[in-house]
């Protein structure tokens, strides 16, 4: 069996499946799963489609229904009619404007799924260089006066 090759499954609208999934390759989701999924590929999930259970992914398309949390290595991508509730984690994200969505979304652009990436990174610096902020801060001292430079002061 070769292993190597990206295989395309197909669950049409009229299917149900109860139980966990592991691929090598891509699905195309039009039906009802219940049950965890774990794709080596990609997963396009149509509009009919439903998932209950939690994604694990290279990529994902999502036009209908999650409840689970969905990690992807490279990118989240919602639909306009899609409906999440759960966390979602991965290196791009994207959403339409309509998408419904409860819950988390954590986008690192460095490693989806690897937490231990930015501490090696940062471990990789020589001393002799600067760490750069993850995030910006305006202390008081920075900030501009209220009034700016549009009126004099009193």
């Amino acid at each position: 069996m070769d292993t190597n090759t990206n295989s395309q499954s197909v669950v049409t609208a009229d299917m149900e499946i109860t139980g966990n999934i592991k691929t090598n390759g891509s699905i195309q989701i039009d039906g009802k799963i219940k049950g965890d999924i774990a794709a080596g590929h990609d997963i396009a999930l149509g509009k009919s489609g439903a998932i209950t259970g939690n994604i694990a992914v290279n990529a994902i398309v999502i036009e209908g229904a999650v409840t689970g949390n969905i990690t992807a290595r490279d990118r989240i991508e919602l639909k306009a009619t899609a409906s999440i509730n759960g966390d979602v984690k991965a290196k791009r994200f994207s959403a339409e404007e309509g998408v419904t969505l409860a819950g988390k979304i954590e986008i690192t652009p460095g490693a989806a799924g690897d937490a231990a990436a930015p501490a090696a990174k940062s471990e990789e610096r020589s001393a002799a260089e600067p760490a750069r902020p993850t995030a910006y801060v305006a202390s008081a001292a920075s900030r501009p006066e209220p009034r700016g430079s549009l009126f004099p002061k009193r």
